[in-house]
């Protein structure tokens, strides 16, 4: 205990000391200067833009030129070493991949495709490793607690992916092919354009590999994915808007002892209309679509899920204030090669928040409430005050709560048992679940300039009823593994980011410090890394770009006894791009170049040294 609170001394007083070094060391700005803006609008946080000092919040953007720069295979290649976030995989290239936010895990990381959420209603949480970064232009993480504007399981927070927006006059087409190591390959197209106030974007991608073993001396285990989005809309001249979206991912992935066949689906159509001045009210419909069918040599299974919402959200503006009313209804319906007990459920919520400014104070309220025929009723809430120092300035304090709802697992599951050498293991849901609350406090500091900007933060939150699934012995032979609410959790941790335009020069830190405890046992949270670095550096010369990661984490336990520790690593990645022609550009990527073996889940491991070329033509 003593190592982990001079730990949490030390990484504090190193923020700290780096605040008045940054402060001291920026020029005055300069109206002409043309860096980019590090400051952007982000929505996830509040569902308004709000510049990223304004969202009181810890927010991160990666938008469209670092996607492009780092043209990952994955889009949890982009998350992990974010500030707060790790990323858990079991293998490379498409096998089970966890986004873990602020100690919570991949339950609690709640994510969302253009304001749709996605995830699997039996497992609870998202399935990461069927996504297509192709088909996203950026992405925005906000972490802590959410619950008060999107329900359950905002626990750790929100990740918002963004598919390719339209482009002013068109058409726009661009093309995409490259290939690379364990024979991979991959083809992307697209089209986009934006006249007479119709905006539409289409896009397809394929990629394929023979993929590498996830296990040691094992085969190769391959992966597929054939991805395709549709975007159509339209503004009247009195400013209402209609359109829809359509996503659509559909591949296979080899598994230990057999293959998964995965649809990864969203769509959604919308409507917004101005109905005075002040005050503009939106309507979507949607649906999303888990569905995961594995053949194995213990047998098959099937798990599809899907959830349809109805969402109403009424934005009004009071001069520098905003208030935001809403209600939404959500159903999720399962289908399994197993009878579960239910196998529907329904949410009904109403929601309300307001954004005020009293410059140089600025006050954000939120309350939602939740009425789920499975788990009763959720009240949730969150309450952020800021206070801007000077221009530059900015000082946040905030308490929210969340909670994360019991999956169709955790309900229903039905009763199975399996007899190994003499030993009957038994498995079962639990109808008497509680869902899992949880309360955050987070101070935090940002310093934002014309050519950089720093963020520090420091944080904690405290679980109550978590869910686990513990084992018992209720006569000899008999294991049973059943959920219940036992445990607490208590996780604290600070993070610090920083990021800077200089001249050609584009630089990205992230630190993050970690103490995820189970209150139960005073052991680390299994899976968590408690220290996390990652620095992007990347320089425009002329017609090229060159560019590399380091990504530095220590180790972690795989068990809650902590008894199965896993090493830290180190990851080195570089990327050079050349602008060849008009319109043509090239880009080699080389992940792990060090040719690194790491694990983060036990005797699952990663690939090693992967190098991807691509070519591509046009505007993307």
């Amino acid at each position: 205990m003593k190592t982990r609170i001079k730990a949490t001394r030390g990484l504090a007083a190193f923020g700290l000391a780096l605040i008045p070094l940054a402060v001291h060391a920026q020029p005055e700005a300069d109206s002409n200067d043309t860096h980019v803006d590090l400051n952007p609008l982000v929505i996830t946080a509040t569902l308004a833009p709000r510049t990223a000092d304004e969202t009181l919040s810890s927010v991160t953007l990666l938008d469209q030129a670092t996607l492009r720069r780092q043209d990952p295979t994955s889009v949890t290649d982009i998350f992990r070493g974010q500030p707060g976030v790790d990323v858990t995989t079991n293998g490379s290239f498409g096998k089970q991949s966890s986004v873990l936010i602020r100690g919570l895990d991949n339950k609690g990381s709640l994510l969302m495709i253009d304001g749709i959420r996605l995830r699997s209603a039996t497992t609870g949480g998202a399935a990461w490793q069927f996504l297509d970064p192709r088909m996203f232009e950026r992405a925005e993480i906000v972490r802590g607690p959410r619950g008060s504007l999107y329900g359950a399981d905002a626990v750790g927070g929100v990740v918002q992916l963004f598919t390719h927006q339209a482009k002013e006059g068109g058409p726009h087409p661009w093309v995409s092919a490259g290939g690379g190591s364990f024979d991979s390959r991959r083809l992307s197209a697209g089209l986009s354009g934006n006249e007479g106030g119709t905006r539409y974007s289409f896009a397809g991608s394929h990629f394929a590999t023979d993929g590498t073993p996830i296990r040691r001396d094992g085969e190769d285990r391959g992966f597929d994915n054939t991805s395709g989005l549709a975007r159509l809309s339209h503004t009247f001249d009195n400013g209402a808007e209609f359109g829809g979206l359509a996503l659509r991912a559909r591949g296979n992935t080899e598994i230990d002892n057999g293959e998964t066949d995965f649809v990864q689906q969203v769509a959604g159509v919308y409507g917004e209309v101005p109905v005075t001045d002040s005050w503009r009210s939106r309507l979507t419909l949607s649906e999303s679509r888990d569905e995961q069918n594995s053949r194995r040599m213990i047998g098959d299974s099937t798990f599809d899920t899907r959830q349809r919402t109805a969402h109403w959200q009424n934005t009004l503006r009071f001069g520098l204030h905003e208030v935001i009313l809403g209600a939404e209804f959500t159903r999720d319906d399962v289908t399994t090669t197993d009878t579960y007990v239910e196998d529907s459920r329904d949410n009904t919520a109403v929601f309300a928040q307001g954004l005020l400014d009293f410059h140089p104070v600025s006050l954000q309220a939120s309350l939602r409430h939740d009425d789920n025929e499975a788990f009763g009723d959720e009240l949730t809430g969150n309450l952020a005050l800021g206070y801007a120092l000077d221009d530059r300035h900015t000082l946040r304090a905030s308490a929210g709560t969340a909670f994360r709802a019991p999956t169709f697992n955790d309900l229903y599951y039905p009763y199975e048992e399996s007899t190994f050498f003499g030993t009957t293991y038994v498995f079962e849901g639990n109808q008497a679940l509680e869902a899992e609350t949880s309360t955050s406090y987070e101070l935090g500091i940002r310093g934002q300039y014309r050519p950089l900007f720093w963020d520090l933060a420091v944080f904690q939150t405290d679980v109550d009823d978590l869910i686990d699934w513990a084992s018992d012995s209720p006569s000899p032979n008999v294991v049973r593994y059943r959920p219940t609410n036992v445990s607490e959790a208590r996780i604290r941790g600070a993070e610090l980011a920083a990021g800077a335009e200089l001249g050609d020069w584009t630089l990205q830190a992230a630190l993050t410090y970690l103490d995820p405890e189970d209150r139960d046992t005073g052991n680390d949270l299994p899976r968590r890394a408690t220290r996390s670095l990652r620095l992007d550096v990347d320089r425009e010369l002329g017609d090229w770009s060159l560019g590399g990661s380091w990504i530095a984490q220590n180790h972690r336990y795989d068990d809650v006894a902590n008894e199965q520790r896993l090493a830290g690593f180190g990851l080195l990645n570089l990327r050079a791009g050349w602008a060849f022609a008009p319109h043509w550009s090239a880009r080699l990527t080389v992940d792990n170049v060090l040719d690194k073996e790491y694990e983060t889940a036990r005797d699952y491991i990663n690939a090693g040294r992967a190098a991807f070329l691509s070519v591509h033509f046009g505007a993307q």
